[in-house]
């Protein structure tokens, strides 16, 4: 399931078949680590994405559009100043590396031709887009790697371009049989693992089909490969690397079942107990086997904020749960206060003023019961506070089990918001749950433009955007309006009148705008008061729960 060499090579194979020739005729940054080129080559369009993401790297032709924000990057624009128009002149693999050079010919400020390259590296964590001059100095990268981030090579404009290796593995296309023989098969490892880590390009996948076509199991080690067992093993080697220099590439999808498992240039013949689906090219390879992972982790990373939120308010209302219930099983013997009184009154004769308790008969089970007293108070007196105390806990009881099923309802409802995130597929799943988020007050509605700014509010209310609209339309008219002039008397009266009829139109529908906007206002202003009086409702609430409770 490795974005392997020779996946690479199947691409640039694909690539340069298709794009070389052709112009670039627009540049877009849809993501902060993902470029979208559009190329025009033989009278048809293609879409190449590029993507630098640390956790999916990709680059393949596709067919899905993706939206661009409405303020192009800084790179994204200096790649529009450096290659808008540019001609396609080849597309390179460094070796089997995962390292592409897509060559490039446009005009400069001076009208000359140069050349320039866009160095893509599919180096998981590693990975960037870099544009290179002719000098192969670069210009500029979509990640600046410094000093501080790694010292093996720093990516910054105007230093030198270099592949860093800093594996050492051999290159397939000039492994000899000395190299075989000398240091891979000496190698105190598993066969698949010989491979893989001792030559660029091949993933774990492929060394294990490697070995499998030899009749070997990639698990055993080296040691264990008699002379025939070798000399089978490079055989299936120059096979696959003659395939891929005469690039005949069978890209695949292995499933089990309906679910996608593994995918590669070659088909696989290991997984007997799968289907290996062989496509048209690798490009739908990896757009059917990454493009829901994708969008998936694209939506994830965007996510973090909303679901760091949505949990913190989950585990603040569990805890206000918890709290709540051990509150209501305080409640539980209000009832024999309520006795307390009850027998106070009505066998309160009985005390002395030395008393510090009471016995008698409890009516309600005809069973002795023994009621703590106050000396210092009358019989009466302590009736009256176990009736005051009982008064407080049923009140308390009343107010927790309604802030009980508030909390519920909370929790319910947040935890359908988490259902939901986890089913989210399009950005704009995310701003309906961010907008329903903030009006039911978890979240603080974010607010765009500076302060003072007439057009700070435009994003939170649309009729300030049209109110702004009606004002520019106003000035244009009065800084282009023009009078038809009568030969005799000055201008021409009728074309007057229809002037100050369109003046009047703007006006009104000025007005009307002024009017939309100053009662999407007044609403809001509403609804913030009417939550500040619901909060310190809730606040009171609790304050006189609070004091019940410590009686």
């Amino acid at each position: 399931m490795a974005f392997d060499g020779f996946t690479i090579a199947a691409l640039v194979s694909e690539m340069d078949a298709k794009l070389t020739g052709g112009h670039i005729q627009k540049i877009a940054q849809p993501e902060a680590d993902e470029l979208l080129l559009s190329i025009k080559n033989n009278k048809t369009q293609y879409k190449l994405q590029i993507s630098a993401s640390p956790s999916l790297p990709l680059i393949h032709l596709t067919n899905s559009p993706k939206p661009s924000p409405f303020t192009a990057p800084g790179f994204c624009m200096l790649l529009r100043k450096h290659l808008g128009g540019a001609k396609i002149l080849s597309f390179e693999q460094v070796g089997l590396e995962r390292v592409i050079r897509i060559q490039l010919e446009n005009l400069n400020e001076l009208g000359d031709v140069v050349q320039k390259s866009l160095m893509v590296e599919i180096m998981g964590k590693h990975s960037n887009i870099i544009l290179v001059d002719e000098k192969n100095t670069i210009v500029d990268s979509i990640k600046h790697i410094n000093g501080l981030t790694s010292s093996v090579r720093q990516v910054l404009p105007g230093l030198d371009y270099f592949i860093p290796n800093t594996q050492h593995k051999i290159n397939p296309y000039e492994v000899t049989t000395n190299d075989w023989n000398e240091t891979l098969f000496i190698k105190p490892v598993s066969i698949a693992k010989m491979l893989y880590g001792s030559l660029s390009g091949f993933s774990s996948s492929l060394s294990h089909e490697l070995a499998y076509r030899s009749h070997l199991d990639g698990d055993a080690p080296t040691a264990s490969l008699n002379g025939n067992d070798k000399s089978e093993l490079m055989e299936q080697f120059r096979s696959i690397m003659q395939q891929t220099k005469g690039r005949d590439f069978s890209p695949c999808i292995v499933f089990r079942g309906a679910k996608p498992i593994d995918f590669g240039a070659f088909s696989f013949a290991m997984y007997t107990d799968c289907t290996c689906k062989i496509y048209e090219s690798m490009s739908e390879v990896v757009e059917t086997f990454y493009g829901e992972k994708d969008t998936l982790e694209r939506i994830r990373q965007k996510s973090i904020d909303l679901r760091k939120s949505v949990t913190n308010i989950l585990e603040r209302n569990y805890k206000k749960r918890d709290m709540q219930y051990k509150q209501l099983k305080k409640t539980d013997g209000k009832e024999k206060y309520k006795v307390y009184g009850e027998l106070l009154t009505t066998y309160g004769y009985q005390l002395s003023e030395t008393d510090t308790s009471l016995t008698c008969v409890n009516y309600y089970n005809n069973e002795e019961i023994t009621i703590p007293v106050d000396e210092t108070m009358t019989a009466i007196e302590n009736a009256n506070k176990y009736f005051a105390r009982y008064n407080k806990l049923k009140r308390t009881e009343e107010a927790v089990k309604e802030q009980q099923e508030e909390t519920e309802e909370t929790i319910t409802h947040l935890e359908s918001i988490m259902t939901e995130l986890d089913i989210a597929r399009k950005e704009e799943d995310l701003l309906v749950i961010r907008q329903e988020l903030s009006d039911f007050g978890y979240m603080k509605e974010k607010r765009s433009g500076k302060k003072g700014s007439c057009n700070a509010g435009a994003e939170r209310f649309p009729q300030t955007e049209a109110l702004n609209h009606e004002h520019e339309k106003l000035k244009e008219w009065f800084r282009t309006v023009r009078f038809r002039k009568v030969l005799f008397g000055g201008v021409d009266e009728i074309h007057l009148w229809k002037k100050l009829e369109e003046l009047n139109q703007i006006y009104e529908t000025s007005l009307s705008a002024e009017r939309a906007r100053y009662d999407a206002l007044l609403a809001d202003h509403q609804r913030s008061c009417n939550a500040v009086i619901r909060k310190y409702k809730k606040l009171a609430e609790r304050g006189t729960t609070g004091q019940d409770t410590n009686v």
